[in-house]
């Protein structure tokens, strides 16, 4: 975009109106003005950060000029980016926190225009710097040893010399990237927009809507006819389109591939894994450990028909909860039990958490018009992690509370440890220190619960986090290699293909032929509600995450010598080092099977302890 035009805009949305914040700060609200204290301050960065890409601009076939011409340019690539994701964070949140506001939404789409700008501005760096070759950019940094903190980032770019085409190629590949959205859009549009939702009339009379927030409010219906009746009518909607969520996925199937071919990958996988250079074992290693140990989710589902009184399980007794509670968590304990939970990671961590809770770094409650769910954003590098919440006073809500927590702390001392370029961390490392947490905490409601009643229910939201995050995750996985395979060979998918391969996988993982869970055919069209799908190959991470992360909570909480200093290197580390041998250096290995027979241990122990309570009960 023309940096006058740019300038023209911002002066034009200049005089929108600004969120108004009320007199008395909200102890429980986030504090944006730690961002900018006024629209106006955004409008000048962001002029600011135009000034900054024409400068940039200027670096163009200019890197290997000289050492000091190099790190100048490196340098102000870096000031770019910080600077933009800084304006992207504010511009978000704003939106996020109403997204009724008519100027916040305009002010996410300035950020978005930035966004595009920023893209443009930077897609000649790793051309140059792959023509330049490892030779010429080791001797510049060995001349300008203030370039050395890039040292990790210009590794990962040279490293990939092999899968990257020449400028030409590289600018083709651009332009059509921008244009292969369609897949996803078109999904995005028709599962969150204009499906024709059911309505389903409940067991009180009640007639509702039956779009995903209320499948999922419904499938966890203490009313097993009712919970029959909201998957019947849910599933039955997606099976209606069937053969055009077929089609869409099936696009991204070959756009994955096409990509795959053209940067000269065997296969969609391979190359969607070296983005964070991860050994292919990692992905195969724990689909084979999840099928192995299939024996210890069937136990887990025997365990559930049990205790919710059901003879023969069904696909739609998988949610509800085993055990019902009516105990509260309001923040302020919810804050000081996590801060309880994480001791064993030593006062300086316990600490900061602390000053964070403390500190505006959270917008806590549910409210009309704001974002649903739960995130973190630490991408702004000199400022703190933000937090969105909606708490609702339930354990859920403690759990969720604890997890974002564990990815605030990791931004934390990822950006007091490393330089910019080098504090953002890739996924494989992240959901480690949001389910460390969640374990940690786990370990703590236990020691502290009262009765037999209370621990159950923490063991039992146990269980399901596992069943979830690891057993679910790793069929995903499996679902995922197996259908970019055929694509990546040339075969053709459509949407009754697709229903019948991940059917297959379904029932395998629930043990149908074996009669632990029964699974009606209609509701083999989950597939099509995935949204990751679209993401190629990145479920997997949650599952080898919370592996991980039960081997570093054992170690922690074993008082193992070095373990908390090994873990926290983890997160100290940020985007340093390459994730894996990161994790295996602080003594897992995620290509093994040792994490993944670890977490299952895990999960048999914890279904030790529940079925002694019931013999305890008897």
């Amino acid at each position: 975009m023309n940096t006058n035009i740019f300038a023209a805009i911002l002066c034009l949305l200049a005089t929108a109106p600004f969120l108004a914040k009320s007199a008395e700060p909200d102890p429980w609200r986030w504090n944006l003005k730690d961002l900018y204290a006024t629209q106006t301050d955004w409008d000048k960065d962001a002029i600011a950060l135009e000034q900054q890409l024409v400068k940039l601009s200027s670096c163009n076939a200019q890197l290997a000029q000289s050492a000091r011409r190099f790190r100048i340019c490196l340098d102000l690539n870096a000031e770019v980016l910080k600077r933009y994701y800084r304006l992207s964070a504010y511009a978000s949140q704003w939106h996020d926190e109403d997204t009724g506001i008519a100027a916040a939404q305009d002010l996410k789409q300035r950020a978005v225009l930035l966004g595009n700008r920023v893209d443009e501005t930077t897609a000649f760096l790793s051309p140059e710097i792959l023509g330049m070759g490892r030779s010429r950019v080791d001797a510049l940094l060995k001349r300008e040893p203030s370039a050395r903190i890039y040292k990790h980032w210009l590794d990962d770019i040279l490293r990939t010399a092999s899968h990257t085409l020449d400028r030409k190629g590289e600018e083709l590949i651009a332009s059509f990237s921008a244009a292969t959205g369609a897949a996803q859009a078109m999904y995005v549009t028709l599962a969150d927009t204009d499906m024709p939702w059911p309505k389903v009339s409940l067991s009180d009379g009640k007639e509702i809507v039956l779009d995903q927030s209320a499948y999922e409010k419904y499938r966890v219906s203490g009313n097993r006819t009712e919970r029959k009746q909201v998957f019947d009518a849910f599933w039955g909607k997606w099976k209606e389109f069937e053969r055009t969520f077929g089609v869409s996925f099936y696009e991204q199937l070959k756009k994955d591939a096409a990509l795959a071919k053209v940067r000269r990958y065997p296969d969609s996988l391979t190359q969607a894994l070296d983005t964070n250079k991860l050994p292919r074992a990692v992905y195969d290693t724990l689909v084979a450990q999840a099928e192995a140990n299939l024996p210890t989710l069937h136990r887990y589902f025997r365990l559930r028909a049990r205790m919710l009184g059901v003879s023969e399980m069904r696909y739609y007794d998988i949610y509800p909860p085993m055990v019902t509670s009516d105990l509260k968590y309001p923040i302020e304990r919810s804050t000081q039990l996590m801060l309880e939970a994480v001791r064993p990671l030593g006062a300086d961590y316990a600490r900061a958490l602390e000053q964070g809770t403390r500190s505006a770094w959270m917008d806590v409650f549910p409210r009309p018009r704001k974002r649903s769910g739960a995130y973190m954003n630490g991408s702004v590098y000199d400022v703190h992690p933000y937090l969105l919440l909606n708490h609702n006073d339930d354990y859920e809500s403690l759990s969720t509370l604890a997890h974002e927590w564990g990815h605030a702390m990791h931004s934390y001392l990822a950006t007091r440890s490393q330089s910019f370029i080098n504090a953002d961390y890739p996924t494989f490392t992240a959901e480690i220190a949001s389910t460390t947490n969640e374990l940690l905490l786990l370990d703590h409601m236990l020691k502290v619960a009262r009765n037999d009643d209370e621990r159950m229910l923490y063991l039992d939201s146990a269980l399901e986090n596992l069943r979830g995050t690891f057993f679910r995750q790793a069929m995903f996985a499996a679902f995922e290699r197996e259908v970019h395979a055929r694509v990546d060979r040339g075969e053709s998918l459509t949407g009754e293909a697709l229903t019948k391969i991940y059917g297959d996988i379904l029932r395998r993982y629930h043990g149908d032929r074996e009669g632990v869970v029964r699974i009606d055919d209609l509701y083999t069209i989950e597939w099509a509600y995935i949204p990751h799908f679209y993401n190629r190959f990145y479920v997997f991470q949650y599952a080898t995450s919370i592996s991980a992360a039960s081997l570093f909570a054992d170690q922690i909480l074993s008082g193992v010598a070095g373990s908390s200093e090994r873990y926290l290197n983890i997160l100290r580390a940020g985007g340093s080092r390459y994730p894996y041998d990161m994790v295996k250096e602080a003594g897992v290995d995620l290509a093994s099977a040792a994490p993944y027979q670890a977490l299952v241990a895990k999960m048999n122990r914890i279904m030790d302890q529940i079925e002694a309570i019931q013999a305890r009960r008897k």
